[in-house]
């Protein structure tokens, strides 16, 4: 059942990205310790009460360059499900996007090796454009009418597939299409359906060294496809190294420790390699991610995903 079910998904993905291409939403490289805002389906799927908290400066020395916090707070709540709150400011140019997030996932055993969860979230966005902040290209554009507080409804699904070496999930963030700041076009242009595929192995080199490739694919009519690949390290369970991939974008490396049982935190730097290199140099990333286990849990093995 499990390689049926992989088959579909790739099916599906294969099919979304020969008729489509990708503006993104907030992107963030070290998203792979903070899935559910990725895709509902994860939440709760680690076991137990999970804080991760991210900021993330891009394009440093250009002014109104993006800004963004994201935090997320996700638990199980029974035997086979699980919820989680994701909240994300983000600040560029003329805009600030305030989301709020509530997720919800139901997990089923789809066979001995894997678990299948099925993921929904809910909430809205507040959207402010003031157009007397930052630059633009179009002197026309400052004659835009600002926006307050416009509220804009959000209802999202994904699935995912995990074991305990192994995951992919499908994800649609927002099923409705409104309106949104473009930065390329610096103006309010049409929101389009985005989906984002993810996919990960866990590989034990030696008992102390763990390897995990993986990959996250974003989808969206009208822009280019965008695609994360990445391999990273775990050493003796406690430090991480890496180095990532965007299509196009970026080349990035990541570092994280876990401090504590619990504690873990991490930095990202991009290098630019698309035309805007020129005008910047780079984009940072700080993590902080809090899980709260119990002695028990503690003593096993932390999982790489």
């Amino acid at each position: 059942m499990n390689n049926s079910i992989i088959k579909i998904l790739w099916l599906i993905v294969v099919c979304i990205t020969q008729h489509t291409m990708a503006q993104q939403d907030p992107q963030f490289t070290q998203y792979m310790y903070n899935t559910m805002g990725i895709n509902p389906a994860y939440s709760g799927s680690r076991g137990h009460l999970t804080f991760t908290g991210i900021h993330r400066s891009q394009w440093i020395a250009i002014e109104g360059a993006p800004k963004t916090q994201t935090f997320g707070l996700d638990t199980p709540i029974g035997k086979n499900t699980g919820m989680g709150v994701s909240i994300i400011n983000d600040e560029i140019g003329p805009s600030d996007e305030f989301y709020m997030d509530l997720n919800f996932s139901y997990t089923v055993k789809a066979s001995n090796r894997y678990k299948l969860s099925f993921g929904l979230k809910a909430g809205g966005r507040f959207l402010n454009l003031d157009w007397t902040k930052g630059q633009t290209q179009f002197p026309d554009q400052a004659f835009n009418q600002n926006i307050n507080n416009r509220l804009l409804p959000t209802v999202g699904a994904g699935i995912y597939l995990h074991g305990e070496k192994h995951y992919i999930g499908l994800s649609v963030p927002n099923f409705f299409q409104d309106r949104h700041y473009d930065d390329i076009q610096q103006l309010v242009a049409s929101e389009r359906m985005h989906f984002f595929l993810i996919g990960g192995l866990v590989f034990d080199l030696s008992k102390a060294i763990k390897f995990k490739p993986a990959c996250l694919i974003k989808s969206v009519k009208g822009a280019p496809l965008s695609t994360d690949v990445s391999a990273n390290f775990m050493f003796d369970e406690k430090l991480t190294l890496g180095a990532s991939y965007r299509w196009e974008d970026a080349v990035s490396a990541l570092v994280g420790f876990r401090i504590t049982p619990g504690l873990t935190v991490g930095y990202s730097y991009d290098y630019t390699t698309s035309k805007i290199q020129k005008f910047t140099t780079g984009s940072h990333e700080i993590l902080l991610r809090y899980e709260l286990t119990s002695k028990t849990k503690q003593l096993k093995s932390p999982r790489f995903f």
